[in-house]
């Protein structure tokens, strides 16, 4: 591997990681937020999302220039791939924290809505897998990479029972 690519590799997956870091406080403050019923601190959120989107957009731009300017191949191309995929989803989850956000703004004027004790129990392992996730990706940790999708069967299981 060429010393720029792995410069621009490294670059890349540490704009990923600060990324996420931004993404996991919007969730947490969204989570807040919603606990509170801060409306204010809602409506920094849902301005703060911007910033989010901007830099899905430029880490999704220079790992298209990796791409192209220095063609990787096996774990290397993986590794691009997978920064892609990663960077898809942490902009979803800081739509998904927003959207949280703007039900707190709408709710937080009228009487308070009842929110089921386990749904803390849901985010904070939520919270754990976004940051196990992105370390087993930066440790090549395949072990703890299939712990975190058992996790993910019981937080949908937390899920269901939110819904039923």
């Amino acid at each position: 591997m060429s010393i720029h690519l792995h410069r621009d590799l490294d670059k890349l997956q540490k704009r990923v990681v600060t990324l996420a870091g931004d993404v996991e406080e919007s969730i947490e403050k969204a989570i807040r937020a919603l606990f509170t019923r801060d409306a204010q601190l809602a409506l920094t959120l849902m301005e703060g999302d911007t910033a989010i989107d901007l830099e899905e957009n430029q880490i999704e731009e220079d790992a298209l220039k990796i791409l192209a300017l220095h063609q990787p191949v096996a774990i290397d191309l993986r590794r691009v791939a997978s920064i892609l995929k990663i960077n898809s989803e942490l902009e979803r989850m800081g739509d998904l924290a927003e959207n949280i956000a703007e039900r707190v703004y709408a709710l937080a004027g009228g009487p308070p809505v009842p929110i089921p004790p386990m749904f803390q129990q849901m985010a904070d392992l939520t919270n754990m897998m976004v940051r196990d996730s992105l370390d087993a990706f930066i440790n090549l940790d395949a072990i703890l990479a299939k712990r975190v999708c058992r996790v993910d069967e019981e937080v949908d299981r937390y899920n269901r029972e939110i819904i039923d």
